[in-house]
């Protein structure tokens, strides 16, 4: 029983949510003169509110059966829809709730000052409807904001791939590796994509297009289980980079969040998908770093940690093993899951010039306007969580992902493919 309490917890809060946006409903349908709508409305509001918690129960529930047979479908799309009829209900109960809190202390303020203001005073004088129905209706007009957002995330925004180019010049990169275009992938999650080959083709497809002299590739290349990736390694083994693919591993990639039989059976399924890696033509490094070359002989090092996360996440990478007789004079990059390894044990404590990362998804939502607004919830969990930070001559790279977990879907933050361009000096 004490595994089903927070899913207990969270079905009380939806409920709670659910019976207040029916109060705000019903306020604002108060005055409709036609009982046949206002009840057809209300039968269907909770028709829809009773289908969801059962559908909830049952995904919650069979989750942990459903994922051993490598079939998200139900509980993500599940999730989705769920989200896509919450949030408008949480906006409108804001609303609404927020009137009933001015309204009681302007009560709890007449009571003391002896001027009770009767309700009327407060109807709206060129709607003759009450502020109440005035706030509740403004309420459910943005409700439908999130709802339209939620709804075009998973039909189309998980797929619209966005490529962000990069230029960045470092006084220690050889003049040989001047304009050299390293695409940087990230977070593929290919279990949660459903068998929707022809989706994930198209980013595939656009990836190639860019001609990348290497791909490089920071983790979660499946959910949970290795042989997610099964069916998939003619679709993302067709990746192609003039000098090659170099990955890591993720959090997600562990299995971590599996309850296996035992640590021999842990340990094979990663042996597993690092034998998938290495079919679809990636070099994987784990705790390990390569000296790249190129044509006229020069290099730079390109070094692979296991994941390391601040907060709970695994801590698999040892970055001191890792960089073990690499030459700091030399230009490196560094591949790193979890950007709040940057900040713990990168940036001001080596001599790495760039490091690149992912994990945070960019939470799958946010707003993004280039020059004047970049958010999303994830800043207050990782306040590097997207695009480019520079401190010094260091810079990181957080790729928002290039697939999705949980959420099917995407809200103002398409998935990535990021164009590094790197210059052989700096601009001044």
């Amino acid at each position: 029983m004490r595994n089903y309490l927070p899913l207990l917890f969270f079905i009380v809060f939806l409920l709670v949510v659910d019976l207040y946006a029916f109060k705000s409903l019903r306020l604002i349908m108060s005055d409709w003169t036609k009982n046949y709508w206002r009840l057809t409305i209300q039968i269907v509001y909770w028709v829809i509110s009773i289908g969801l918690y059962v559908a909830l129960f049952y995904a919650m529930t069979t989750y942990r059966q459903a994922q051993a047979n490598l079939d998200y479908y139900f509980f993500f799309m599940g999730f989705g829809v769920l989200l896509m009829f919450f949030m408008p209900k949480l906006i409108a109960a804001i609303f609404h709730l927020t009137d009933d809190i001015i309204h009681l202390l302007r009560r709890i303020t007449a009571f003391f000052v002896r001027s009770f203001e009767p309700t009327e005073t407060a109807t709206s004088s060129t709607s003759g409807i009450s502020r109440w129905q005035f706030i509740s209706r403004i309420g459910w007009v943005l409700a439908a904001l999130p709802f339209f957002g939620i709804l075009y995330g998973i039909w189309r925004g998980r797929y619209r791939f966005r490529t962000e180019k990069v230029e960045l010049g470092f006084n220690n990169l050889p003049k040989s590796f001047n304009g050299f275009k390293i695409v940087h992938l990230s977070d593929i999650h290919i279990g949660s994509f459903f068998n929707n080959y022809d989706a994930v083709q198209k980013g595939v497809d656009l990836v190639n297009s860019l001609k990348p002299d290497l791909i490089l590739f920071t983790g979660d290349m499946v959910n949970n289980y290795a042989d997610e990736v099964k069916g998939w390694e003619n679709v993302l083994g067709g990746l192609q980079a003039k000098y090659g693919k170099y990955s890591v591993f993720g959090n997600h990639d562990y299995g971590d969040y599996v309850q296996w039989d035992s640590e021999s059976e842990k340990e094979a399924n990663l042996q597993r998908l690092a034998g998938y890696h290495r079919a679809m033509g990636f070099n994987l490094l784990t705790n390990d770093w390569t000296e790249f070359r190129n044509e006229s002989g020069d290099a730079f090092e390109i070094i692979g940690m296991e994941n390391w996360g601040m907060g709970g996440f695994s801590k698999y990478g040892d970055l001191r093993k890792a960089t073990d007789g690499t030459d700091s004079s030399r230009f490196q990059v560094l591949m790193s899951h979890d950007p709040s390894h940057w900040d713990a044990e990168v940036m001001g404590k080596t001599e790495i010039d760039l490091t690149l990362a992912g994990h945070t998804h960019g939470m799958q939502f946010g707003v993004e306007i280039p020059g004047i607004i970049k958010w999303s919830p994830v800043k207050y969990r990782y306040p590097r969580w997207g695009g480019l930070y520079t401190e010094g001559r260091q810079h990181l790279y957080v790729n928002r992902g290039f697939g999705y977990i949980g959420f099917p879907g995407r809200v103002g933050m398409p998935p990535e493919i990021t164009v590094i361009e790197l210059k052989s000096e700096v601009s001044s």
